[in-house]
């Protein structure tokens, strides 16, 4: 296992449903470890690398309607 941390930028302020969502949605990912945000529209999502990737990640976010890019760390 290979765990790695990515931070996502979301445009924009979510609120705790809109985090809760994104959070609770990235859990079912497999290598997910955790997911949560430092702030209302900054994602720290801890992952295993050898099972999904940060685009994929990336992608689950766009998927629910928002503008949102990968941040370095």
């Amino acid at each position: 296992m290979q765990t790695t941390d990515i931070m996502i930028h979301i445009n924009g302020t979510l609120d705790a449903v809109q985090q809760q969502a994104i959070e609770s949605e990235l859990r079912e990912i497999e290598g997910v470890i955790a997911p949560r945000f430092d702030q209302p529209h900054l994602l720290v999502i801890l992952y295993d690398s050898d099972t999904t990737s940060s685009a994929a990640l990336l992608n689950v976010v766009r998927s629910k309607g928002y503008q949102a890019q990968l941040v370095g760390l």
